[in-house]
């Protein structure tokens, strides 16, 4: 294993696990934590993002530059993300909304999909 590769995997793993429990903190009403959570999931993010700039720094290459591709593309994949969350949460929590939901979730997936041939491209 090169160790760019095993760096990423432990910032990776380090970071998806604070962003988790950070995650359930806030939204496990039984838990009692919503602002003590807010901030792990902050730290949790905050490695994420460093994890990003530690592995193009041991590739060699430069730091992201920001453009409106970038910065489309990055709100495009937030709103995928956004509109399969809210499909899930229709289904999941308001049963009364399944089918809405499933087809929600669906839109959600194909916008997902959608980002694919956006960021790569169609040869």
């Amino acid at each position: 294993m090169k160790k760019k590769n095993f760096v990423s995997m432990i910032l990776g793993t380090i970071g998806g696990i604070f962003f988790a429990i950070g995650m359930c903190m806030c939204l496990l009403p039984g838990w009692n934590a919503f602002s003590q959570g807010v901030v792990i999931a902050a730290i949790g993010a905050v490695i994420l993002l460093a994890m990003l700039a530690v592995r193009r720094k041991m590739e060699g290459k430069a730091a992201v530059k920001l453009n409106g591709r970038i910065i489309g593309l990055t709100l495009f994949g937030a709103l995928g993300a956004l509109t399969l969350g809210v499909g899930m949460c229709m289904a999941m929590v308001w049963t009364q909304l399944i089918f809405w939901g499933i087809a929600v979730g669906c839109i959600g997936i194909v916008l997902l999909l959608c980002l694919i041939p956006l960021c790569k491209g169609i040869k």
